[in-house]
């Protein structure tokens, strides 16, 4: 019969860390402790690591708990974006982008160009490295993004401004322009953007060009007109021209 488990040194350290909240510190206690061990490390070099543990698990975690709440489409970063297959997009200019400088200022980035060219994977890939460098980020299709504006429509500015297309340090609007607004629809969009300039940046894709957005607005031209002064006055526009990924993929499968 054997007797109770002793406790080792190690074990109260890991509860002592668990107890402190520090449960990633905690989990790879042993691992770097071992670690540690074999290579002789310094204990101050230790202690960096086992932080440096605790530190990086929690940033996962918010990266994470983003990311759902940002309800952005998975899979498209910036990282595996094929700028080779897209030579119409400067690679330089979107690592720039993807500092976050533009975010800090409250800036627009407008993509417009046919469908299947990238926009969205870019917009996603934005938003994506927004929530690593730490802001709030939220994502909406353009209809989606009508929806919830109808939903408010009856609410002042003042109850408006908890709604996270209102709140979130960055807006993504994906795939705007494939059906007209009506006046009403238009005049919410033009709220949406009055109280998001110079309060929070918006990124925006479309099929449609600049010349175009009168007739997608309702055919109103002094509210489209509004609408471009604001989104444009520091804003980077990205006219993003060439062939169609899903096309590509397609011809590659009959290839096959």
């Amino acid at each position: 019969m054997t007797g109770p488990r002793v406790k080792l040194d190690i074990d109260s350290t890991r509860d002592t860390l668990g107890a402190l909240g520090l449960s990633y510190a905690a989990e790879a206690l042993d691992a770097l402790l071992a670690e540690a061990v074999q290579a002789e490390m310094p204990a101050h070099v230790f202690l960096n690591r086992l932080l440096e543990a605790e530190r990086s698990g929690r940033e996962e975690r918010r990266v994470r708990t983003m990311l759902k709440s940002a309800k952005i489409p998975t899979g498209q970063t910036l990282e595996n974006f094929d700028f080779a297959f897209q030579p119409a997009i400067e690679r330089s200019r979107i690592d720039t982008l993807a500092t976050g400088a533009w975010i800090r200022n409250a800036e627009v980035i407008l993509m417009q160009g046919p469908p299947g060219v990238g926009k969205s994977h870019l917009l996603c890939g934005l938003g994506i490295r927004a929530i690593q460098l730490g802001f709030s980020v939220q994502y909406f299709r353009f209809d989606e993004l009508l929806t919830a504006l109808r939903a408010d429509a009856h609410l002042p500015p003042a109850r408006l401004k908890s709604r996270k297309y209102m709140s979130s340090a960055l807006l993504l609007v994906d795939e705007m322009g494939y059906d007209p607004m009506n006046r009403e629809d238009a005049s919410l969009f033009f709220r949406l953007v009055s109280y998001r300039y110079g309060r929070g940046a918006m990124v925006i894709t479309t099929n449609k060009s600049i010349r175009d957005w009168t007739e997608l607005l309702a055919g109103d031209e002094v509210l489209a007109t509004a609408i471009l002064d604001r989104l444009l006055h520091r804003s980077h526009v990205l006219n993003i021209k060439g062939r169609s990924y899903r096309l590509r993929d397609l011809e590659d499968a009959l290839k096959g």
